[in-house]
């Protein structure tokens, strides 16, 4: 788990309204990176989540418009329907900070994660996090279209921190069906 210092600690601030909306989520990014390998710098949380018409009406009641942005409900309804690649993003102003929300439209990878989710905890919060071969195959992904070593660093602190306990049939079987051996032959070096 990250340190409990004040910086390591900013997506609370997203984390808590999330348990309050009771959506289905997973955390991943950097963030699930950091728990599951080593601390890096970062200002957004990157979640997985499932969003209904209910859960969507009651956005703004988690993240009250005095305190956060929120893209207009019709704009989040268009992303949630998308089958795949579906985005929007939750700002908290005052600091600058985000949350990547991404949906959770018809992709097997993050059915999957859904699945194999780890419930977790931190400062009493409830937190359930994407599983690590999840983060490394997403983080493979994104080393492939847009080259950034950042997720080469976090793949590494992950295999360094957790790989003992990584369940390296799963990751073997997900880098192959998305095509990503080149990208993992470059992260595990």
């Amino acid at each position: 788990m990250p340190s409990s210092t004040p910086e390591a600690e900013w997506f609370l601030l997203f984390l808590r309204p999330l348990n309050r909306l009771g959506a289905r989520y997973l955390v991943s990014g950097s963030v699930a990176a950091m728990m599951y390998g080593e601390p890096r710098l970062t200002n957004d949380l990157d979640i997985i989540i499932f969003l209904n018409q209910d859960a969507i009406g009651r956005l703004p009641d988690v993240f009250p418009e005095q305190e956060f942005y929120l893209p207009p409900r019709d704009v989040i309804a268009l992303e949630v329907a998308r089958e795949q690649r579906g985005h929007f993003n939750i700002i908290h102003p005052a600091t600058g900070l985000k949350v990547d929300c991404y949906t959770a439209g018809r992709d097997e990878l993050h059915a999957w994660a859904f699945r194999e989710a780890r419930q977790s905890e931190f400062k009493g919060e409830p937190l359930v996090l994407a599983p690590p071969e999840y983060v490394i195959v997403r983080k493979l992904e994104y080393f492939r279209e847009g080259g950034t070593e950042k997720h080469l660093r976090d793949i590494r602190g992950i295999l360094n921190v957790s790989g003992a306990q990584l369940d390296r049939a799963a990751l073997d079987e997900w880098i192959v069906r998305r095509g990503l051996q080149a990208e993992w032959r470059r992260a595990s070096i």
